[in-house]
């Protein structure tokens, strides 16, 4: 058997319950990766890939989580942040309560589990962390107000942490779906009147006109943290069927 490239180092991803985040960790433990998937929900583990219940609103449960993986180990190389929520509505649609869950989830909690694996990361001559982010980011999307704060702050929060820990010898980069075809989107789905013509507009809009594959998305996660990408750090890879900068004309 030949070795994969990412043979030897130990890969936390956070949300590989389903959709990105279990497509990442499969295919980081098919590059040869010791892959722990953190979840806040229950359920089984993957061949191959022991799950952890770990909350990342949770300082505590996070701790223990990176704890884990790390006495098990002795070393933690690569950091898949994907853990997130959905939030649907303008900005009238949220109480005080709303605004915080989410920003917590998928904001703060991304800082939460860096920071608890940073320790861990600056011991690895090959660390690397990936956020996933979304072309909700860049782009006006309706009734996104809350979600595209969250993700306007991954973002911003990745070039900030690319920075500080570049000497460190930590690459972080990000990923920006554009729709992709996950559980997350169908429960989003699910909250509308029409959810077969909300489907339908979500494919559109994509130059692609298809909605993006989670496998898709993981490789290109799988990329940013391959140690032969040695230059590649404070980069958002869009992998979005071309919605951010594609206009093709409407067919006739």
């Amino acid at each position: 058997m030949t070795a994969g490239p990412l043979d030897g180092l130990v890969a936390v991803v956070t949300g590989a319950g389903s959709g990105i985040g279990l497509a990442t960790a499969e295919l980081l433990r098919d590059r040869g990766a010791k892959v722990w998937s953190l979840d806040a929900a229950e359920g089984d583990a993957v061949p191959g890939i022991p799950r952890l219940r770990c909350d990342v609103r949770d300082a505590a449960s996070v701790a223990a989580a990176v704890a884990e993986v790390a006495a098990a180990h002795g070393r933690i190389d690569v950091l898949v942040n994907n853990a997130g929520i959905s939030a649907v509505g303008t900005v009238e649609a949220f109480d005080e309560a709303e605004w915080a869950r989410v920003l917590d989830v998928n904001v703060v909690g991304m800082a939460r589990v860096s920071a608890a694996c940073l320790p861990w990361l600056r011991r690895s001559e090959h660390a690397a962390i990936v956020n996933v982010c979304s072309i909700a980011a860049l782009n006006g999307l309706p009734e996104r107000a809350l979600y595209s704060a969250s993700k306007g702050a991954v973002y911003a929060l990745t070039l900030a942490m690319a920075t500080d820990h570049v000497r460190e010898g930590i690459r972080v980069n990000a990923v920006s779906p554009g729709t992709v075809e996950t559980p997350f989107v169908t429960r989003m789905l699910e909250g509308f009147a029409d959810p077969v013509a909300e489907r339908r507009a979500l494919e559109a809009r994509q130059a692609t006109r298809r909605l993006v594959q989670p496998e898709e998305v993981a490789r290109a996660i799988a990329y940013l943290v391959d140690p032969d990408a040695t230059s590649t750090t404070g980069t958002i890879l869009d992998v979005d069927g071309g919605v951010t900068r594609l206009r093709v004309r409407a067919e006739s």
